[in-house]
């Protein structure tokens, strides 16, 4: 590319050197008029017609070159090839060569035949004198001027020598060095002016991409000199501060610049003085980068290249977007994108900035809010509107932000409050009453009106020595009780909430470790048939004897496992000792095992069962799994698409509580079932309730026209035993009449003893047995 770009170069100047033969033809004129008259002199001075003829030739042959030189001007030269040039080359040299060689022959007849002095003094003077027009007028091409030298030379130079003088032949001697000298003068001048033109062409280029550069750089560039001046400013800077290209710029300063900048509307005026501030800056050495504003939404980033004495380059460009994304980025990693609140890591450097302002002895205070039963919300209404329910929130809140509260989200349906200034604990009462009765109240979501109340736990603390984190644990302590107590209301922490926390942080600890290392016991609780003297299987019961905090109640360790997230980590281990167990129980026993409601929502649950059937090599058909009511509220489709895979599998599905949820006998057209647990609220008094054998008796007719068998639990008493059987009204019954839960072996014993002949002794004496036991609780 290059080489291509050089050529055409080379041809441009070539055809420049050759444009320059075809003019100054008042110069060529001239030279044909002196030739004609020396001609017509010598004419008259020797009567030799050969110098008539010579000067009638002459006039001819410029007549024909200037015709010629018509027709060259007469060209479209941008339309010229290199091939067009070589030609009009040619035929200049071609004119040139007929009339040097009629000089020349002029010389060389005065030399040879005329033979008079005055004839060879005037033909060698003009050979001379032509030789001074080959400098001064031929050097644009080197084959004319070679071919000058040759024609009007040679004949001169023969001439001299055939004169046969001595004198004469030693004088063409001499005059070789001329006509060298002439020829390198010639070609002298014409390499002179191709490098010249040469060097220009390159400036040129240099200037031209210079510029280019510049007008297309992305950046704005001022380039000053030592006073401030500028002397340089390309198209993005104008384009930046609306400068028209007319105006000059060369030599202002740039203050000037940006009073244009200002009247065209691109700097605000209110920012006009600070932005020269900011460059006087950047120009004195005092800064290297700057940013500044030009208006509301546009920014510019200058920075500053010293050229020592020679002055500063500076150089900008638009960073508004970039401005724009990062205020974009700090809302989003303050902000709550949801609601627009602050976010906990902003909250906390809020926190911590009004801090460092308190005056020694002020008090602070901070609270938690969460929405009563939002879960709820989200369940029967959708995310998105439990989203709309958390922005209404959001909205009402900042209202109180007049007051000094500092409001954050910090996820889900959690708000925080920070009170910087509370002057004791009466103030902070009067602040949380209004805060909850502001929000308490009746919401419009999605057409649907919804009365939402709130719970909250607040801690007030002096500002001195105090740590955010440590007062949100104890807020967080203090909402907990809260709920616990009782909904829609707000609780103030105590000590004593700290010693129940640490507590329970202990026992969630003890109780992950518990599990993990399978220390939780099974104990097992037998069905009998109703008349006691067969066993038909067994409820698997966890059981936790912790060695420092002793026996610990299912209610208190099961609730705190769902909490954790670990409930199903103890299923697995259920399962998992309850298969082995059952394995080496006799006949067909079944052993029976509850699913937690996040159980029956993974579909996991159906491999950690299959797994342990297939280890301890147990029949399907020998695995009952119990499910509740409460069980089946978070997905009831799912629930369902995995108890039906179970029950095809040849397990047992038994729904356990029946009879004490609002939606239990839909769900005996719905699940895979095939036994109901009657909950022991229908046996307790049913000795002394009517009512209550009427439920019962009602319920197990539902059932068996369903074909489901029936399980009573909590059967205590003989009375309440014998009544059921009176009626009719299970098929097992499991109860502390017939056993209490018992450790694995103390079952497998009686199991054992049930098994042989004497089977209804040894139910008596497990009837005695439960007694004892019952006595013993």
């Amino acid at each position: 590319m290059q080489q291509a770009g050089s050529t055409a170069f080379e041809e441009d100047v070539r055809l420049s050197f050759v444009a320059s033969l075809y003019q100054q033809r008042g110069t060529l004129f001239a030279g044909m008029i002196a030739h004609v008259l020396t001609t017509m002199l010598i004419y008259l001075r020797i009567d030799d017609p050969f110098y008539l003829f010579s000067g009638l030739a002459l006039f001819i042959i410029w007549a024909v070159r200037n015709l010629d030189m018509l027709a060259f001007d007469r060209l479209d030269k941008s339309a010229f090839k290199f091939s067009d040039t070589l030609h009009w080359e040619r035929r200049y040299v071609a004119g040139s060569l007929v009339a040097a060689f009629a000089l020349g022959t002029m010389c060389g007849h005065a030399l040879v035949v005329a033979q008079d002095s005055f004839a060879e003094l005037v033909s060698i003077s003009v050979i001379l004198a032509t030789m001074i027009s080959v400098v001064g007028r031929n050097f644009g091409s080197r084959l004319n001027v070679d071919m000058i030298i040759l024609a009007a030379c040679l004949p001169m130079m023969a001439g001299l020598v055939m004169a046969r003088d001595p004198y004469m032949s030693l004088m063409a001697l001499l005059l070789l060095p001329l006509f060298l000298t002439t020829r390198s003068m010639a070609n002298g001048v014409r390499d002179f002016l191709y490098n010249s033109v040469t060097a220009e062409r390159k400036t040129s280029e240099i200037a031209e991409r210079f510029d280019t550069a510049l007008n297309n750089m992305s950046h704005g560039l001022f380039m000053l000199d030592g006073e401030g001046r500028i002397e340089v400013a390309n198209r993005k800077a104008r384009e930046f501060f609306s400068i028209d290209s007319n105006i000059d710029l060369t030599g202002r300063a740039l203050k000037a610049a940006m009073r244009l900048g200002a009247r065209n509307g691109m700097i605000a005026k209110e920012n006009f003085v600070q932005i020269n501030e900011h460059l006087e800056k950047l120009i004195s050495g005092r800064e290297d980068r700057s940013l500044v504003r030009l208006d509301k939404n546009s920014w510019l980033e200058f920075s500053a290249r010293h050229r020592g004495e020679k002055g500063v380059v500076l150089i900008f460009e638009d960073v508004s977007d970039r401005i724009e994304s990062e205020k974009r980025i700090l809302q989003m990693a303050r902000f709550d994108s949801l609601t627009s609140l602050p976010n906990r890591s902003w909250f906390k450097e809020i926190v911590a900035i009004k801090n460092a302002k308190a005056k020694p002895g002020q008090n602070l205070a901070l609270a938690v809010l969460d929405i009563d039963d939002f879960k709820h919300v989200n369940d029967t209404m959708g995310h998105v509107n439990g989203d709309r329910l958390l922005s209404s929130i959001a909205n009402r809140l900042r209202s109180l932000s007049r007051q000094k509260i500092v409001i954050s989200r910090f996820g889900g349906d959690e708000f925080v409050l920070f009170f910087p200034d509370v002057a004791d604990a009466d103030e902070l009462q009067t602040s949380m009453d209004h805060v909850i009765d502001t929000l308490r109240g009746t919401y419009m979501i999605d057409g649907h009106k919804l009365f939402i109340s709130l719970s909250g736990g607040a801690v007030m603390a002096p500002v001195a020595g105090v740590q955010v984190e440590e007062l949100h644990i104890q807020a967080d302590l203090a909402l907990y009780e809260a709920k616990r107590r009782d909904k829609n209301r707000w609780t103030l922490f105590e000590e004593s909430m700290d010693q129940q926390y640490s507590a329970r942080q202990y026992m969630k600890s003890e109780l992950r470790e518990a599990i993990r290392t399978g220390a939780m016991d099974l104990f097992y609780q037998p069905m009998f048939n109703p008349a006691g003297t067969q066993i038909a299987g067994a409820e698997a019961l966890s059981r936790w004897n912790h060695a420092e905090l002793g026996p610990i109640s299912p209610a208190v360790y099961i609730p705190l496992a769902e909490e954790m997230g670990i409930i199903s980590e103890l299923t697995h281990s259920v399962f998992d000792k309850a298969v082995r167990d059952c394995s080496n129980w006799p006949g067909d026993l079944f052993v029976s095992v509850n699913l937690s409601a996040h159980d029956l929502g993974d579909r996991t649950i159906i491999s950690v069962i299959t797994d342990a059937l297939d280890r301890y090599n147990l029949a399907p058909e020998r695995l009952q799994l119990e499910i509740t009511e409460s069980g089946l509220m978070n997905d009831l489709e799912v629930a369902r698409d995995i108890l039906t895979e179970l029950r095809a599998m040849g397990m047992q599905i038994a729904i356990d509580d029946f009879g004490t949820g609002y939606s239990s006998l839909s769900y005996l057209d719905i699940l895979p079932l095939n036994k109901v647990k009657i909950d022991r609220s229908f046996v307790s008094n049913l000795t002394e309730d009517a009512k209550k054998l009427k439920l019962l008796r009602g319920v197990v007719h539902l059932a068996r026209e369903l074909g489901l068998d029936v399980v009573v639990e909590g059967v205590e008493t003989e009375e309440q035993l014998a009544m059921i059987r009176d009626n009719n009204c299970a098929d097992l019954i499991q109860g502390y009449i017939f056993g209490t839960p018992m450790p694995k072996g103390a079952f497998l014993e009686l199991a054992a003893k049930l098994a042989k002949p004497g089977k209804q002794k040894a139910a008596s004496t497990a009837k005695r047995r439960s007694r004892s036991a019952q006595l013993a609780h």
